[in-house]
């Protein structure tokens, strides 16, 4: 094309652009992954694999007793989980729960983790 066939189009081709930025804002965006709904309300649990997948664990305050350290069955490493338990739940790399390693809590209530940032390998419920 021609530069000055290229400058009498440009004002045109511009336009063509702005539109379609304008039109396509916000269309292509995904909703964030939920987890299975085998994780019901009061339940804190965690999946293998990211973004939910895998076989799973589920803990509620009938197989949990708050503020002991809850270590994940052996050979079990969560990658993902959610916390729809009203309180608040910590998730260790080590199984024993120790600060020497990552940790982090979650508020309850409703936290979605679809890649967490270390293998859990333990949790703690707090009261």
């Amino acid at each position: 094309m021609s530069s000055r066939r290229f400058r009498t189009r440009l004002p045109h081709l511009l336009i063509l652009a702005a539109i379609g930025l304008l039109t396509s804002t916000g269309v292509a965006q995904a909703a964030p992954a939920q987890p299975d709904p085998a994780c019901k309300k009061g339940e804190f649990c965690l999946w293998q694999n990211d973004g939910y997948g895998g076989t799973a664990q589920r803990f509620d305050l009938r197989t949990a007793n708050p503020g002991e350290c809850i270590p994940l069955p052996a050979g079990f490493e969560g990658s993902s989980f959610a916390n729809l338990m009203s309180r608040d739940v910590t998730v260790y790399q080590s199984e024993e729960c120790s600060t020497e390693g990552d940790f982090t809590t979650y508020p309850g209530g409703g936290t979605f983790v679809p890649d967490a940032p270390f293998l859990v390998r333990g949790i703690q419920i707090w009261e």
